[in-house]
């Protein structure tokens, strides 16, 4: 499993606690249910295909979920696309999800690793 989202820490101008703590929870459902999950956060600029790249190179993914931090802001619509075209590229076989909040991200992911 590899998760790409944004990186909440890195954003300016808001409080990022509340969603740093969903993120744990959803990780913590991952652990609960014994899958392993990485993590791919990034900030919505240059440097994100990048990281994107690395990650998924960097393991064999049965399923990538995408965030809503890059699906549902439509200023960030690009990046989206980037983003699945990326997943299609360098881990083909990977299933996409999507999430509608951190928190249920293992259930996205279960749905297609069932």
């Amino acid at each position: 499993m590899l998760v790409i989202g944004i990186d909440p820490t890195r954003l300016t101008d808001w409080d990022p606690a509340p969603v740093v703590a969903a993120i744990a929870r959803g990780q913590a459902r991952f652990d609960d249910l014994g899958i392993a999950a990485d993590l791919c956060q990034v900030m919505p600029d240059e440097s994100a295909e990048r990281a994107i790249v690395e990650a998924l190179t960097g393991g064999d993914y049965a399923c990538v979920v995408v965030g809503g931090g890059i699906r549902k802001h439509e200023s960030l619509l690009v990046l989206f696309e980037k983003v699945v075209n990326l997943v299609r590229q360098h881990a083909p076989g990977a299933a996409i999800a999507f999430n509608s909040n951190p928190e249920d991200t293992a259930d996205a992911a279960l749905r297609w690793l069932r």
